[in-house]
């Protein structure tokens, strides 16, 4: 069998956009053909009258519109049912925008699935037949055999699962776990609708119904294994962790969050934790990272409190590499308590004097803590987890206006977009010092500039989803226009290569910075106004007559990330309401080679 290298197959994949749209495809069963040519193989098929009946029965379904002028039939197959109750409306904030981060991150088109919990149906899919379907076949697999699956699958792996193992030495979803899935439909359902959605963000060839059809059916089959008291909790928490990885690619942040709190369910029934090992480790920090991500944005506190989750943080000096995920765990770790740590600044003074001092007293003793911890990582980490060249932006001949800064290894990118996030953030939460004072100034400046340099100068897409979520805090110090544009740029880049739809970081910093709306601008024209800017002329703080828009207020910041608020089966409101079963077995029972 041929094979491609990824770089080729991307190349195909983009190819396919530019093609001339064609009204209907047709496909051309030629195995009976084939197999004629073997001894006995015809004998496997039935009569060629038997063959046209079947054949002019299923051709309806096989057949669907590529250019889209014709509405998809409407689907027939029953809505999904509710699976977690829908988020109180005082939570309106977190439905306008989400990252990937984490996550997510995206303003995404208006095909997405409706949420199940709504009680409404699905949207239209090509597939009106309920009986027919894409899904694998319900039995053990020595490999895929179907162009489509494959094209997904290798979709998934070279795309998807890269960001997803970028804190796992193993490589669990990228390398193991898609073989493992051979012999676990509705595992390999969960892995083609990622890939499956990938494909529909970056490529407009591609459209919504397959990653659904693929994506309505792991969860079916999720859904259905949790009434079964014997079930594999181990499959389970994993098709989970690996739905909610779709959602995170779609969009309507709330609307469509129908596995992130089951997920962590699933992950505590199973006991997994910063203890665990192969699959569980895998899961658990993919998991606990999304949340961290999306809890960056919105300011919220992470559900799971880190001293919970049982991080190993003795930082005494590394002697041997190969042990550089440890040290990322343990850097999520303290960037999880800074983000605990500023999303509970008070919001108001304490009644008197004296116990405002104690308060600001102890909020800075903590602060120091914390900065510390960071101080202590940087200086703990091994050798390989530093730069391996750092030139300065004249050294270069990129024409950047930020360092070119070389990290080897994927977890070390990872860590460090990690380690200047906290730096950035830690100056920012002084409780005694403002971040415009000196020192606070040009940490902050320091940090977001290294940022900028990783962000800038990274070749591996599988960072994307956190340098995201770092680029856009570092962006937010930035006061140069030649960097904010640049800062534009790069993550134009990333949602070129990526599909995350970043348009709202666009928004929010042009907002920040100072930028004055094109639209805006013009009204202001014609309305005659002989004083405006020029368009997204940067307006110094300096003329406080006119100062610049400041950046819409995350209403709810500061409280607990509320869609983990019942990611807990103990829970009265519990993920997958009127389908979980306690399982029998122990979780730990479950023995696997990955």
């Amino acid at each position: 069998m041929k094979s491609y290298s990824p770089f080729y197959r991307r190349r195909r994949i983009a190819a396919l956009s530019e093609l001339p749209k064609i009204e209907s495809v047709h496909f051309q069963d030629e195995s009976r053909e084939i197999a004629s040519e073997y001894k006995g193989g015809v004998g496997r098929y039935p009569s060629l009258e038997q063959a046209t009946q079947s054949q002019i029965k299923s051709e309806s379904h096989l057949m669907f519109s590529t250019n889209g002028s014709n509405p998809a039939p409407a689907q027939s197959r029953h809505p999904l049912p509710p699976i977690q109750p829908l988020l109180p409306d005082r939570y309106p904030e977190a439905s306008a925008d989400h990252t990937r981060e984490t996550q997510n991150h995206h303003t995404h088109s208006n095909s997405d699935p409706v949420p199940f919990s709504s009680g409404q149906n699905p949207p239209p899919s090509s597939y009106s037949n309920p009986d027919q379907t894409l899904t694998p076949p319900n039995e053990t697999r020595d490999y895929l055999n179907s162009p489509e699956e494959t094209l997904f699958m290798q979709v998934f792996v070279e795309e998807v699962g890269l960001w997803m193992d970028s804190m796992d030495p193993m490589k669990h979803f990228s390398r193991l776990l898609p073989f493992h899935s051979l012999g676990e439909p509705m595992l390999l359902n969960a892995f083609l609708a990622c890939g499956a959605r990938h494909l529909t963000l970056v490529n407009p060839a591609y459209h919504d119904e397959k990653a659904l059809h693929y994506y309505d059916t792991a969860t079916r089959g999720l859904l259905k294994q949790l009434q079964n008291p014997n079930r594999d909790t181990v499959i389970c928490a994993t098709t989970a962790v690996i739905l909610n990885v779709y959602e995170i690619m779609s969009e309507r942040a709330m609307q469509r969050m129908n596995h992130i709190a089951g997920a962590r369910a699933l992950i505590k029934e199973c006991g997994w934790s910063a203890r665990s090992t192969g699959i569980g480790a895998a899961c658990f920090w993919l998991n606990v990272g999304m949340e961290l991500l999306s809890c960056l944005h919105f300011n919220w506190k992470v559900a799971w409190e880190p001293d919970d989750w049982g991080v190993d943080m003795d930082f005494s000096r590394e002697t041997e590499s190969g042990r550089e995920e440890i040290w990322t765990y343990r850097m999520v770790y303290i960037v999880a308590k800074i983000a605990n740590f500023r999303a509970s600044i008070p919001r108001h003074q304490e009644p008197t004097a004296n116990e405002e001092h104690i308060r600001l007293q102890n909020r800075y003793a903590e602060w120091k803590s914390l900065r510390d911890l960071c101080d202590s990582w940087n200086e703990g980490v091994p050798r390989t987890m530093h730069p391996m060249a750092f030139l300065y932006s004249y050294q270069t001949t990129s024409k950047s206006a930020f360092p070119e800064i070389w990290l080897v290894k994927r977890t070390t990118i990872v860590a460090r977009l990690f380690f200047h996030t906290a730096m950035c953030l830690i100056s920012q939460i002084n409780p005694l010092m403002s971040n415009e004072a000196d020192e606070m100034h040009d940490l902050q400046m320091h940090h977001s500039h290294n940022i900028c340099g990783i962000a800038a100068h990274v070749k591996d897409r599988g960072v994307a989803s956190v340098a995201l979520r770092s680029l856009a805090i570092a962006a937010e110090c930035l006061i140069d226009r030649r960097e904010q544009e640049e800062v534009l740029q790069i993550f134009e880049k990333i949602s070129k290569e990526t599909g995350w739809r970043i348009g709202f970081l666009h928004k929010e910093l042009k907002e920040k910075w100072g930028w004055v709306d094109e639209e805006a601008l013009r009204q202001q024209q014609q309305m005659g106004s002989s004083s405006v800017l020029q368009p997204f002329q940067y307006q110094p703080s300096s003329q406080p007559s006119n100062p610049p828009p400041a950046p819409a207020v995350r209403r709810f910041a500061g409280i607990t990330n509320p869609l983990m608020a019942s990611a807990d089966f103990t829970s009265q409101h519990h993920p997958y309401q009127s389908y979980y079963v306690a399982p029998n077995q122990h979780p730990h029972h479950n023995h696997y080679n990955f």
